[in-house]
């Protein structure tokens, strides 16, 4: 009884010899598809662009034929406008071309011979005059197939010098496909030859490759399939090998020795990495508050008058405002000296309001404005969080106006909408250029000399942390515009 071929049951060579002569009778099958693909749409393509180029003559035939006429240019003037010239038309661009009133009816034709003429019918549909009234270029093209033979049709308005229309041109015309048939046959029959050949030719070497290629993986690929990246690896030894397989085994080798060695690399190097970046994100966070901190300090120092009957008052604000950016600065160290990540969220119930008036009076600039639309906007949030965006934003927005700008100007707004609470920041600075514009959000990405380019960064995450969004708005020369949005929860 004979047994069944099956693939899994064969050698590794004659599967590598099966699958190469496979490979071959596939692509052979690829690119004949392709080929007869490529002909057919290079031959819809040219006739598609043959009939818009007949169309555009006509039409501008047309045009020219209405500029000269001596008739009122209204839709019943047509037969008599195009009594005499519609045979013209039709023998000077070989096709033949019918003249439709705006309901679709015929009202002149060429009459000329059509093969398609029996199929289709003297009125154009409400269907195909719909699509010509709602489309855009006032344009539309029908394609009928009648066995193997496509037949287009084109209809487009005709308009008056006040573009009002007129009436509608159809234009049917037929597909000759004689010429790409007879090339697609004619590269068929050369492609066969050719192929018989190179299927001969892919044999032999699919034997010798298949032959080559086992003999040498057959004394390796057990141990390669044993070798692991995190693991010691074992060399290989061979004795009265040949010299390809010696090449080989020594390029094993070689790769076992690197493996090791960059294992060893890596790990070292994410190690160094980690604590580089958590240096940097908590040196960030620290640094962040204290140009702002040290401003307030200097303005209260020269402001400082003992006399001043509200002194208790300013000198208790200006207290809170410093313990505030301290006590986000100690959590910070905090949160690094037990080796963990930016501090959790601490919501609470605030006037996210006020929060921002505390965060903006640590900026000594005096052309930031401040406006709110209520005097309370009441919701869940962790203080020092919201701040830190705030200080990010408005840092960002001093530093993006240029030293030479006569009248600088920051604009911070808030306001409540939809049960979301909107925070824009506007500068008339120097805007972003359009080649950053999308690495504006990514760490480690900034275009100052200074800085570690983590702040738009950290604070787009505290946004999303809270399902909100950050995007921006910016024009060259003219200044840049962030908008926060947050969820009001309660």
């Amino acid at each position: 009884m004979a047994r069944k071929f099956n693939l899994q049951n064969t050698s590794l060579r004659v599967r590598i010899f099966i699958s190469m002569i496979f490979l071959t009778l596939i692509s052979s099958v690829l690119i004949s598809l392709v080929a007869v693909y490529q002909f057919d749409k290079e031959a819809k393509t040219y006739h598609e662009d043959r009939l818009e180029r007949k169309e555009m003559a006509i039409n501008e035939h047309i045009n020219f034929i209405l500029k000269t006429t001596s008739y009122p240019l209204v839709s019943e003037n047509l037969p008599l406008i195009f009594k005499d010239k519609i045979h013209e038309l039709s023998t000077i661009h070989s096709i033949k071309i019918d003249l439709h009133d705006l309901d679709g009816n015929l009202v002149i034709s060429s009459k000329g011979d059509f093969a398609s003429d029996k199929a289709s019918d003297q009125k154009i549909s409400p269907a195909i005059l719909k699509i010509i009234a709602s489309s855009p270029s006032k344009r539309f093209v029908d394609l009928k197939i009648n066995k193997d033979t496509r037949y287009r049709s084109a209809y487009n308005y005709i308009i008056d010098n006040r573009f009002k229309p007129l009436g509608i041109v159809h234009i049917p015309y037929k597909e000759e496909a004689d010429f790409y048939n007879n090339e697609m046959k004619n590269f068929l029959i050369r492609f066969g030859q050719v192929y018989a050949f190179m299927f001969l030719l892919a044999i032999v070497l699919a034997y010798f490759l298949s032959s080559y290629i086992t003999k040498t993986l057959h004394l390796i690929s057990e141990r390669i399939l044993t070798t692991q990246f995190n693991k010691k690896n074992e060399k290989l030894r061979a004795e009265n090998a040949s010299r390809e397989i010696e090449t080989l085994i020594s390029a094993y080798n070689k790769m076992v020795d690197k493996l090791e060695e960059s294992a060893e690399k890596l790990a070292q190097s994410e190690r160094e990495q980690a604590w580089r970046e958590m240096a940097k994100q908590v040196a960030h966070e620290i640094k962040n508050p204290l140009t702002p901190m040290r401003l307030t300090v200097q303005s209260f120092q020269r402001r400082f008058d003992p006399q001043d009957p509200e002194i208790l008052r300013k000198l208790n604000d200006y207290s809170n405002t410093l313990i505030q950016q301290i006590d986000t600065m100690s959590s910070v160290a905090s949160a690094f000296s037990n080796f963990a990540s930016m501090p959790a969220q601490e919501n609470e119930m605030l006037n996210i309001v006020k929060v921002v008036q505390l965060a903006l009076d640590l900026f000594n600039e005096d052309y930031i404005t401040f406006q709110s639309s209520k005097t309370e906007i009441i919701t869940k949030f962790d203080r020092s969080q919201i701040i830190r965006v705030i200080n990010n934003l408005v840092k960002n927005a001093i530093q993006a106006i240029p030293p030479y700008e006569p009248f600088p100007r920051i604009y911070v707004k808030i306001y409540e909408k939809d049960a979301f609470v909107y925070i824009e920041v506007k500068d008339n600075g120097t805007g972003i250029p359009k080649e950053i514009r999308n690495r504006v959000f990514e760490p480690k990405f900034t275009t100052k000399t200074s800085g570690m380019g983590l702040g738009l960064a950290m604070i787009k995450n505290i946004i999303e942390s809270y399902k909100g969004t950050i995007y921006f708005e910016t024009t060259l020369d003219k200044g840049t515009t962030f908008y926060v949005k947050l969820p009001i929860t309660n």
